[in-house]
């Protein structure tokens, strides 16, 4: 798995610029517009991906591996949350968005009515959505009930759930984050989240905090999981308790699973097509479970 403490958000990768010059052999402006008409457009070279952060890590080592395969292809890839990519999308700043939620009715209005093009989305990559605890933790399973509680500041101590005498200290993302928003529908069922949950800029920033932090819980992406634990999840207090996993994942009884997303605006341009092409390939999906997320089943 990589780290994106390793690999930095922003800095993985340069788009370069192409850049067209007159040469001695080439018909002066006046003789081509006589006697040739417009001039072939030379094909795409670079590709800007924008988005989840849960997503950016998996972005970087899909262009990673691509540009090596592809000589004279560069492709960068930003994070900044799923909203944030969505919003690149829409101005035109991106040729990809990687979200890991749906687009929202309105984003896809606002893109067709900025851009006169149609959301077009492509499923990617599979997640469990994890809850995180520290390392330290007694605490093996948790039910989507107990932690919409928590979350909601209704249960504040882990004695209350079967675990020691000590206040819960809350980890959760941004309100521009796409893991935000699903926890939030999945598991609050769309309320809001406790004053108390300390909200932060980056998957790795929670799995940092939940660290360093053994009366600590959080959410966020399968594959951030380094030096922590996540806890079995029990769709009902009833429920048997499911670990995430690839099967878990794929079959649907993990009960917090999910896809994670391209868009684009309308269809893309070939260069981009055939990037997006690769991602869902068997080359493109090999990279998927090499990073730590979960491959789509087959027929997805």
């Amino acid at each position: 798995m990589i780290s994106l403490r390793t690999l930095g958000v922003t800095a993985g990768f340069v788009v370069a610029a192409a850049a067209c010059t007159r040469t001695e052999s080439q018909p002066s402006p006046s003789a081509s517009s006589s006697t040739t008409g417009a001039q072939p457009v030379a094909a795409k070279t670079a590709i800007s991906i924008k988005g989840s952060d849960t997503m950016v890590i998996l972005g970087q080592r899909w262009a990673e591996t691509y540009m090596k395969e592809n000589a004279g292809i560069t492709i960068q890839v930003t994070g900044g949350g799923s909203g944030t990519g969505i919003a690149a999308l829409i101005n035109g700043s991106t040729d990809v968005c990687e979200s890991s939620r749906p687009m929202k009715d309105k984003e896809k209005e606002d893109l067709k009515a900025k851009r006169s093009a149609e959301a077009v989305e492509t499923k990617v990559a599979l997640d469990a959505l994890a809850v995180y605890v520290n390392a330290k933790s007694p605490m093996q399973e948790i039910s989507i009930p107990q932690l919409a509680k928590i979350y909601l500041g209704e249960t504040k101590n882990w004695k209350d759930i079967g675990g020691p005498n000590h206040a819960i200290i809350l980890y959760g993302r941004e309100n521009n984050s796409g893991t935000y928003g699903y926890f939030k529908e999945h598991v609050l069922v769309n309320k809001d989240f406790a004053a108390a949950t300390q909200t932060l800029a980056g998957t790795s920033a929670v799995v940092n905090a939940v660290k360093g932090d053994e009366f600590g819980i959080g959410y966020g992406g399968i594959a951030y999981l380094e030096g922590i634990r996540a806890l079995k999840v029990k769709k009902e207090d009833t429920s048997p308790a499911i670990t995430p996993s690839l099967e878990t994942a794929q079959d649907g009884t993990y009960p917090i699973g999910r896809f994670l997303y391209f868009y684009t605006a309308g269809q893309p341009e070939p260069t981009t097509k055939k990037f997006i092409g690769w991602v869902v390939s068997e080359g493109g999906q090999k990279v998927i479970g090499d990073v730590g997320y979960y491959p789509l089943p087959k027929g997805k």
